[in-house]
């Protein structure tokens, strides 16, 4: 019976290693959920966000970060302004870059969605806004080749 179950204790401790912090997996889990890092405040990064070049630019987003993973590229800020009127703005925005809206959706001030593709098709991606107050809304955007 020992010998047995040696070998099944060894596994999980086994399991734990080498593998992501568990920071790591819950960033991963939520991106991957799409509702992506809320982000209310913090510095402007510099240089660019990796966006299309002709993703909507949208007056008083202020970018914190912006990181490559494989292909998809995701940039998080924040705007001071309400996310009604920031959603409206990004639907503007992206009728106006000739964007296909794939869909969209707005749960009241809470939170909303546009999956968008890029006018030439060559990429696809998600804005996810959240309130973070009255006055705030955080800026989520994924990005990736189609």
């Amino acid at each position: 019976m020992r010998k047995t179950l040696f070998p099944l204790l060894l596994v999980p401790v086994l399991a734990g290693c080498g593998g992501k912090s568990e920071a790591e997996q819950e960033t991963e889990a939520t991106t991957k959920s799409g509702r992506g890092t809320v982000t209310c405040e913090g510095s402007a990064m510099s240089g660019e966000t990796g966006l299309p070049a002709d993703f909507p630019r949208i007056g008083g987003i202020t970018f914190v970060t912006s990181v490559k993973s494989g292909p998809t590229q995701a940039a998080d800020g924040y705007a001071n302004t309400p996310l009604k009127n920031l959603y409206e703005q990004y639907q503007a925005g992206m009728k106006n870059a000739g964007y296909t809206i794939l869909f969209n959706e707005r749960e009241g001030d809470r939170d909303a969605e546009i999956s968008y593709e890029t006018k030439d098709e060559s990429s696809r991606g998600l804005l996810a806004l959240r309130n973070c107050d009255a006055d705030t809304t955080s800026v989520h955007i994924t990005n990736r080749p189609s």
